[in-house]
């Protein structure tokens, strides 16, 4: 049994599909088979079922790959733990990023760590929360930026900040002409969202749900519709397709001065509005997570020290 071995089995229960483990694992595919059906017959076990274009792990090889990846974690924690004896911060740092934060922390964030912890650089991967969730169980990624809540995976947690959502509205619309607008007054108007499995969008239906039962019947395809990206969504706000609401930090540098200058091609501040909530705003509280077992903490505390010297308009910093 090796750890080579190890690795390919896991690979194999996540992809569910030896060709892209084998991708996955930079080795081809017969290389990767042979080797999972050496360690089968070292076991004596069987560890995955296979069917024309289909593989499913068994019972009791679940519980092999869960330890196989315990193991490999803990052979790479040796690995940390001599670097560390050299320089705590060397290597790269596998950060994930929901994609509701990316485009709008991440240029920010690149130029703070490579200004800050150049021996450091981040290898970053934008992703819905579930996913990134199972590549921090397995190990795929080193921490994340995500919005709470999130499901308990036995994860450590540190708060990084408080950040308020605003209403965008085409700037011809009435409501453009409103210093500041209610949830109530939304009802009424053709709501754009994000598509199932962002977290924003289930933000966004918690400030308005009654747009969540329109999926549902013939009145939601005229009273709300879908976008790929918060980008996309602003897009389509600034064609006078509807109103959203996006958080602070997607907010372009500029739109909310009285006259907003167009600073870029896609800077969409001369078309749409970007409007705060009447009275207390609703918010999503951002985190960094990472897995208990992960020693680098020297790391993880410098990219929140990268994080706190990003510009962060309009959001409240957590410590």
């Amino acid at each position: 049994m090796t750890l080579t071995e190890l690795k390919y089995i896991v690979a194999v229960a996540r992809e569910k599909h030896f060709g892209r483990a084998a991708d996955a694992c930079y080795v081809s595919q017969p290389t990767l088979s042979v080797a999972v059906k050496k360690l089968e017959d070292e076991l004596e076990v069987k560890l995955f079922e296979r069917s024309a274009g289909e593989v499913a792990v068994t019972a009791l090889g679940g519980e092999i790959v869960r330890q196989a990846q315990s193991v490999l974690e803990q052979a790479a924690g040796i690995r940390e733990i001599a670097k560390r004896g050299k320089d705590p911060l060397s290597g790269p740092l596998t950060l994930g990023v929901i994609y509701t934060i990316g485009p709008y922390l991440l240029p920010d964030l690149v130029r703070q760590t490579i200004a800050r912890t150049p021996q450091m650089p981040l290898m970053l991967q934008e992703n819905f929360t579930v996913k990134l969730l199972e590549m921090l169980r397995t190990g795929e990624i080193d921490c994340a930026i995500m919005a709470e809540p999130f499901p308990d995976a036995g994860l450590a947690v540190a708060p990084l900040y408080d950040e308020p959502f605003m209403v965008a509205a085409p700037r011809q619309h009435p409501l453009a002409a409103r210093k500041a607008i209610s949830a109530e007054e939304l009802k009424s108007e053709t709501m754009l969202l994000l598509g199932t499995g962002h977290c924003f969008r289930d933000h966004v239906l918690d400030v308005c749900p009654e747009f969540a039962r329109f999926s549902s019947n013939a009145e939601g395809i005229r009273k709300s519709f879908e976008g790929s990206s918060l980008e996309t969504i602003k897009h389509m706000v600034a064609a006078g397709m509807g109103v959203t609401v996006v958080p602070r930090l997607s907010v372009p540098h500029g739109a909310l001065e009285p006259r907003p200058r167009r600073t870029a091609r896609h800077d969409d501040g001369a078309f749409v509005k970007y409007l705060p909530f009447e009275g207390e705003p609703p918010t999503r509280r951002v985190v960094l997570a990472w897995r208990r077992s992960f020693t680098r903490y020297e790391a993880i505390a410098a990219l929140r020290n990268a994080i706190y010297a990003c510009e962060l308009p309009g959001v409240e910093r957590l410590s």
